[in-house]
């Protein structure tokens, strides 16, 4: 009888034993692949972020024969979660049509961003708003909507480097000095820029700080 009695409280600790250390394995996997992906984003990444870049602008509009002229952007954006950022951007631009015309404006836009891969080094992204257009001297200024996509590369930790495109509609069919026909005027911008990401060290020490341990998340106590 004793023997039977050993031999059950064995086999039952061995079980408990096994059972116990199984689901702390999977828990503290899937622990690990959530603080990974935590890690990686604060690693090469951040909450805040200045940004600047420099490209070019194309109007379409009521004259024939637009050029591409200089564009400029500095920004800033803050996460709310990792997939997910609202930025302002002051732009400022020329908008030109060949031997016709050569304005400067600048805008003022608003955008909600989509980071698809925030965790990696490489990312595409999508963004939209709405925004001011003015001229120089806030001689002529209007409403306008914007969307575009992009794409961003991690160059080192905390700076990305990028390339994006945008199309801006702007509720006016003045922008270019001509009311001609019913569609308003619109115009692209395209740009090379960089990503400044600020943050990012505080909150990696804070989730290593959180981050349970095995024993701590799962201990062990086996009845008899």
């Amino acid at each position: 009888m004793k023997l039977m009695v050993h031999k059950s409280f064995y086999f039952k600790t061995i079980f408990l034993f096994l059972f116990s250390f199984t689901i702390a394995q999977n828990n503290d996997e899937s622990m690990d692949s959530e603080f990974k992906k935590d890690i990686k984003f604060y690693q090469y990444r951040g909450p805040n972020v200045v940004d600047v870049a420099l490209g070019t602008s194309v109007i379409n509009g009521d004259f024939v024969d637009p050029i591409f002229e200089i564009y400029s952007h500095f920004g800033y954006k803050r996460y709310l979660v990792p997939y997910l950022n609202i930025n302002f951007g002051y732009n400022k631009f020329n908008l030109a049509y060949e031997d016709v015309l050569n304005e400067g404006f600048m805008s003022f836009d608003l955008n909600i961003e989509g980071t698809l891969l925030p965790n990696n080094r490489f990312t595409p992204y999508v963004f939209a708003g709405g925004g001011v257009n003015a001229s120089n001297y806030f001689t002529q200024v209007d409403a306008k909507v914007q969307g575009g996509f992009g794409i961003e590369y991690i160059i080192a930790d905390g700076i990305g480097a990028k390339i994006f495109s945008d199309y801006n509609y702007v509720f006016s069919d003045e922008l270019d000095g001509l009311v001609f026909g019913e569609a308003d005027d619109i115009y692209w911008r395209i740009a090379f820029g960089l990503n400044f990401y600020f943050g990012g060290n505080k909150k990696k020490s804070e989730i290593l700080e959180g981050q349970p341990t095995i024993i701590n998340s799962n201990p062990i106590s086996p009845k008899n």
